[in-house]
């Protein structure tokens, strides 16, 4: 790294969770500023797990776990989808045994045992010489920042998230680009879905907010959106599909259906171990709901889950915008030192709050004002006086 000047604050960036699109250009942009503005950038590997398995004794660690990123590290970055900085699900406040790095394994007393290292984390930050901490991530992620910011470390969040779920902000950075990719695809799937005359089932990713399926569905115009809030009957699903269906001149139908989605009396479906934030993963929903509407209507399935193509690739302009904009905001409030902040949309305006309002609340989709429940499709009941993505 090239030399710097005495006093120079140091500002450490990492991304958690799930990849999306918009996260290079914002570290990007983050890394630039930052250097413009007199401070060095350090880069954090794998999210949070990059400082929880750093050992400043040990020097070989430090190219494992950490990076400095200099203006021509990050040139190109912008141009790829994911994340340059690699990322983890790792919450350095809950760490099951199997997951600690060796030299903290004698910390616990049974393997069934989870510790907080939070400590540890904390030493380390100082032995860095960290001034500023951004953590970029989804709901999850942030709430260890929140941590932090209890525990007295200046954080800044920047929120991220194909689900749009983290409250506290009407938008986060992989929402647009999610939907996008999600309307391409049922697009695509018409042509197969009408050669064969069949009812496609799409499932996208959405585990305790239904707005990917909601708002894909409400734009690519799909025949009925099952969404994470509302609990369905699929026997009454089948009646609705089959009556769409007769109505297409093509004689097919199409829904879209959220991973997180349950059937009535029913639970989600999960499956295998349950993360460092207590959750297990989701998936199967759609296949089950298509092979319960081929055992009750007698029609053959088409069956797509997208998952992972909805995070994938560049990002389209809105995310581009967001992630650039969210980077010189984040910038703006370390220079002002106003820290435990959340950058943010609010109806259609960029704004920040207070990163503690993350862990304040759950971001579900306003069904009375945008569903029907009974019908099972998006009803935007009032578009005027709301934000762009009615959200």
């Amino acid at each position: 790294m090239a030399s710097v000047k005495p006093n120079t604050k140091t500002l450490a960036v990492l991304t958690g969770g799930g990849d999306v699109p918009g996260l290079n250009p914002c570290i990007k942009t983050l890394v630039y500023r930052s250097i413009d503005e007199g401070y060095r950038v350090l880069g954090i590997r794998r999210g949070w797990a990059g400082l929880l398995e750093y050992r400043p004794e040990v020097p070989q660690s430090f190219d494992r776990c950490l990076q400095w990123l200099e203006k021509n590290t990050v040139r190109t970055i912008d141009r790829t989808g994911g994340t340059y900085l690699h990322t983890s699900r790792t919450n350095p406040g809950a760490v099951r045994y199997k997951e600690a790095p060796d030299f903290l394994k004698d910390a616990f007393s049974s393997p069934e045992e989870r510790k907080d290292f939070t400590e540890h984390i904390l030493k380390n930050l100082d032995a860095l010489g960290v001034d500023i901490l951004v953590a970029i991530g989804g709901d999850d992620t942030l709430s260890y920042a929140v941590r932090l910011h209890e525990e007295g470390f200046p954080v800044l969040a920047i929120p991220k998230t194909m689900d749009n779920d983290v409250f506290g902000t009407d938008y986060c950075i992989g929402f647009s680009t999610a939907i996008t990719r999600s309307v391409n695809f049922i697009h695509a799937l018409r042509t197969s879905t009408g050669s064969h005359e069949r009812i496609a089932v799409i499932e996208l990713f959405g585990r305790n907010c239904g707005e990917t399926s909601l708002v894909s569905a409400y734009l690519s115009g799909v025949d009925r959106a099952i969404i994470s809030e509302v609990p369905f009957d699929p026997h009454r699903l089948a009646d609705l599909i089959m009556e769409d269906k007769r109505r297409n001149p093509s004689n097919y139908a199409m829904l879209t259906i959220s991973e997180g989605a349950r059937m009535t009396g029913g639970a989600v479906l999960e499956h295998g171990e349950a993360d460092a934030y207590g959750h297990r993963k989701l998936g199967g929903i759609g296949l089950r709901t298509g092979d319960i509407l081929k055992k009750l209507t007698g029609e053959g399935i088409i069956y797509q889950q997208l998952s992972y193509l909805m995070r994938s690739g560049a990002p389209d302009s809105l995310d581009l915008m967001v992630a650039v904009n969210f980077a010189h905001m984040t910038v703006d409030l370390a220079l002002r030192r106003n820290f435990g902040r959340l950058v943010a949309l609010s109806q259609g305006t960029y704004t920040d709050m207070p990163v503690s309002i993350l862990t304040s609340g759950m971001k579900r989709v306003d069904v009375h004002e945008l569903y029907d429940v009974d019908q099972y499709r998006p009803k935007v009941r009032h578009v005027m006086g709301k934000p762009m993505f009615l959200y």
